[in-house]
């Protein structure tokens, strides 16, 4: 344990010193940045745009010009001065070094041999290390006019297909001193051309009946601005249109435009035109018009595997109009199946209803990437035969994972899991997945006398049985329907765990319910998650929350507590302490039932009567039944957009059901107490939270990342507080980064506990991101935010914790600091330095920057991004 706490302490201050390296390299490099620039060259270090005589700030335009300024960090030309570090040819500087100097080689040789001394200069010192840093770092960009004139060039076609015929451009250079220089670009744009009249031309006679149900849709409209990407929008919907309505054959090709602007550049007149299908016959070809087709049959063969004999169909069923075939007897219900295929006989050939047919059949997860084919119909012209082929994943399926973990808890982890996986359990595509799982971790935070490195271990059991439908006693289609692919999927679970030095048990299930409503939404029911939490070790609670026992402790040496209440009465009186759990349960039952030592109401009596009460909160069994509804939605259209954003939010309810079964059940304690079931008080509250991420691309690997949390457990009924397992706590890796995980908050009151946690937290953060060379990012960040209790009965032994309305949020902690990371496509290896910036807690009366320094830093080691 002390080893991984000194490699933490070690690794932080490593990183603090490679930070220091790069910076000092930066400002040293910066004094030389245009040591690679021929004489007579100019440095680009600004291009200066003008439109319509204003400046224009970002945009299209800065993208299309050839030649951009050499990237930036913080203004720094970073990358530029690791290109300047290199020397230019390393192979001819080297020789050189030998020929100025030969009685220096000639003992180079006889030391060596020529052989080694020759090889010598192509070794990494001599020659790889300037190759590594031009390979990393950039050339600096220097003014070229060609380039110039090429982006004007550029820029004025860009203006002319969005209506801007008449667009110029115009450029000057600006010689700076040092070999430096900006070039000035001078655009106007002129009169935008509008859309005049607007003729279509449709040869074939459906695809004209189609467009007229639908023109009032057209993305060209008489009096609109020229704009390329109208007129691609309108091949797009029509396009889709089409072939979701029975146009098998056609292409976006089909649409042509034709513009006129001979009598007026002001005005566009359009014809579009959609040609009829092309046909190829061995050499010669020719045009008819386009049929739209509809389904006259759909076959799905379910077993198309390797081992199959291919030239015999073994089984075969009709349903609903399906044909079902298998080369082997059939496995499946055929309405397992067909409730997958939305491509169904009698309807128009549709995009849509195959894709979706492909999605939905994927999602059951016993199938591979399903394969739709198409083939007109032989007895009839104007029919398609839909052929869906399946290749089944095999029935059991063994799976096992070694890992290496680190969380807001465990500084360090090992995790095991084998699992087991049995697909089409009943013969309706179900999925049965067994899992069992163990752990075993190290965490300096956590009570640890016998100070050995793996002080946290875990294991567990897993089941998960998910149905593709929705399962209940009545039809859902008119509510949930098929397309939304919705599924159902019952969870249960055990683990057994020594983590925080208590010791629980922890039971779980649930019944959830997934579906799509739209695209890139999702929305989730759980219309019941049970949890239920049976703490083993609550005599240990003192030994982990050491903050509590020492309180606790330095009260019952002032008030003179019972002598057999310590653990040795022969040792100083300053330095005793009392005997776990006999002598704080002793010293707290005597001031609380009592009446010995401090007065009921005086600020002594409440702290004892605080910590004895959130001891007692946070050794009492859980039962949790609760009941919630998530939603979210992005408009992340592929992992590389870095352009979106995601707004989720989530509504949970617990205990309602278990009161009415406790009232129902007359478990009721004496008809006063807290109504319990089984023995056990459950919980009760409402809980609910939003989230909203926003990505901003500014191109060249730049991106401004924001988040945005408000979550609140409100506790009512049969309960006071809000459950250790459902309350929010602060600091981590992914929250306000510049703190513990636990250590922060609430509010201002200094987070006096070992664990801190509240039912109200707040927080917001932005961080930049940007390319440093290759795969290594950077990053500069800040958070804010906090928790705080509120309609909360629940004891806190400081001032500053309950939240009391806008003035709370001068409470807000905010944290700054600079990350790195490292890419390796599939995940991202993040590390951390977040600095305290503004600390409410601090009573100085310098809140502002006070600990602000590497000493106080907090490193903070992550995979992927934080949002």
């Amino acid at each position: 344990m002390y080893f991984w706490i000194n490699f933490c302490d070690h690794l932080r201050h490593a990183f603090a010193k490679i930070a220091l390296i790069i910076i000092l390299g930066m400002i040293y490099s910066g004094c030389d940045a245009v040591k690679r620039v021929p004489k007579g060259k100019s440095l680009l270090i600004d291009n200066n745009i003008t439109v319509n005589g204003e400046k224009y700030k970002s945009g299209v335009v800065n993208d299309l010009l050839y030649q951009k300024p050499n990237s930036s960090i913080l203004g720094y030309r970073f990358r530029l001065n690791l290109y300047n570090l290199a020397k230019k040819n390393p192979d001819s500087s080297y020789k050189a070094k030998f020929l100025n100097h030969p009685k220096k080689y000639a003992r180079q040789v006889k030391l060596l041999s020529a052989k080694q001394v020759a090889r010598k200069g192509q070794s990494f010192w001599y020659f790889g290390v300037h190759n590594f840093l031009k390979k990393i770092g950039e050339a600096p960009v220097i003014i070229d006019e060609t380039k110039i004139k090429k982006s004007i060039a550029r820029v004025k076609a860009y203006y002319f297909n969005n209506g801007y015929y008449d667009a110029e451009g115009t450029y000057t250079i600006d010689t700076l001193a040092g070999k430096k220089g900006k070039v000035n670009y001078a655009f106007t744009k002129g009169k935008v051309s509008k859309l005049d009249s607007i003729r279509t031309k449709i040869q074939t006679p459906a695809l004209d009946s189609l467009y007229q149900t639908t023109k009032q849709l057209s993305q060209l409209r008489k009096g609109d601005e020229f704009k390329t990407e109208n007129f691609d929008a309108e091949r797009n919907r029509l396009n889709t249109y089409f072939r979701n309505n029975g146009a098998f054959y056609f292409q976006q090709g089909n649409i042509t435009f034709n513009l006129d602007t001979i009598k007026s550049t002001s005005k566009t007149n359009v014809e579009m035109v959609i040609s009829d299908q092309s046909v190829r016959a061995g050499d010669s070809s020719y045009t008819k018009p386009f049929r739209l087709y509809k389904i006259s049959k759909v076959n799905i063969i379910t077993d198309n595997a390797n081992d199959v004999d291919k030239t015999r169909i073994a089984d075969s069923v009709t349903y609903n109009n399906f044909n079902l075939y298998s080369y082997k007897k059939l496995k499946y219900r055929p309405k397992a199946i067909t409730d997958a295929v939305f491509i169904a006989p009698g309807t128009l050939y549709s995009d849509f209803r195959t894709n979706l047919t492909v999605r939905y059949l994927g999602n059951l997860k016993i199938f591979n990437y399903p394969l739709v084919q198409y083939k007109v119909d032989e007895n009839d012209d104007n029919a398609l035969v839909a052929t869906i082929i399946l290749t089944p994943r095999p029935k059991y399926s063994f799976g096992a994972s070694l890992d290496f973990t680190h969380s807001n808890i465990q500084d360090f982890g090992i995790a095991a899991t084998t699992s087991l996986t049995i697909r089409n359990v009943f013969n309706r595509a179900e999925t049965l997945e067994i899992a069992a799982r163990g752990n075993i971790g190290s965490s300096k935070d956590l009570a640890n006398p016998d100070n050995t490195f793996f002080n946290i271990s875990e294991y567990g059991l897993d089941a998960k049985l998910n149905f593709p439908r929705v399962l209940l006693p009545f039809n859902t289609e008119h509510i949930i329907p098929k397309k939304m692919i919705p599924s159902t999927s019952l969870n249960f679970g055990f683990a057994k765990q020594r983590n925080i030095g208590l010791d629980k048990e922890n039971f779980t299930g649930s019944m959830t319910y997934n579906w799509t409503p739209k695209r890139n939404h999702s929305a989730r029911f759980d219309l019941f998650n049970i949890q239920y939490v049976n703490n083993l070790n609550i005599g240990n609670y003192f030994e982990v929350y050491r903050s509590s026992f020492t309180a606790l402790n330095d009260l019952a040496k002032t008030y003179n507590a019972n002598p057999a209440y310590f653990r040795d009465n022969t040792v100083d009186p300053d330095k005793r302490e009392l005997s776990i759990p006999e002598g704080t349960t002793g010293f707290t039952d005597d001031v609380i039932k009592n009446g010995f030592g401090p007065q009921q109401g005086s600020d002594d009596f409440r702290t004892i009567k605080s910590i004895e009460e959130r001891r007692k909160r946070l050794t009492e069994n859980n039962l949790i039944l609760a009941t919630s509804y998530s939603f979210s939605k992005t408009t992340k259209s592929s992992l590389t957009d870095n352009d979106f954003y995601i707004f989720r939010t989530k509504l949970e309810s617990a205990g309602n059901v278990l009161s009415l079964f406790a009232t129902a059940t007359k478990t009721i304690d004496n008809g006063i107490s807290k109504k319990r079931v089984f023995g056990i008080e459950y919980s009760q509250y409402f809980k609910t939270e939003l989230e909203y991420i926003r990505h901003w691309d500014f191109n060249r690997e730049k991106v401004l990342a924001i988040r945005g949390f408000f979550g609140i457990a409100i506790p009512y009924g049969n309960s006071t507080s809000v459950p250790f397992s459902r309350s929010y706590f602060a600091g981590g890796s992914n929250d306000i980064r510049a703190w513990q995980p636990y250590s922060l908050g609430p509010g201002r009151s200094g987070a006096i506990n070992d664990f801190n946690e509240a039912n109200l937290k707040l927080t917001t953060s932005a961080e930049m991101r940007f390319k440093i060379f290759n795969s290594f990012k950077g990053a500069v960040f800040v958070d804010a935010g906090n928790i705080w209790n509120v309609f909360d009965d629940g004891p806190y032994e400081a001032e500053g914790g309950n939240f009391e309305g806008i003035r709370s949020l001068k409470d807000v902690a905010v944290g700054s600091g600079f990350g790195l990371r490292y890419d390796l496509s599939f995940f991202v290896v993040r590390v951390d330095m977040g600095f305290k910036t503004y600390n409410p807690a601090d009573t100085s009366g310098k809140k502002w920057f006070r600990e602000y320094n590497f000493g106080n830093s907090v490193l903070n080691i992550g995979i992927n991004y934080p949002f």
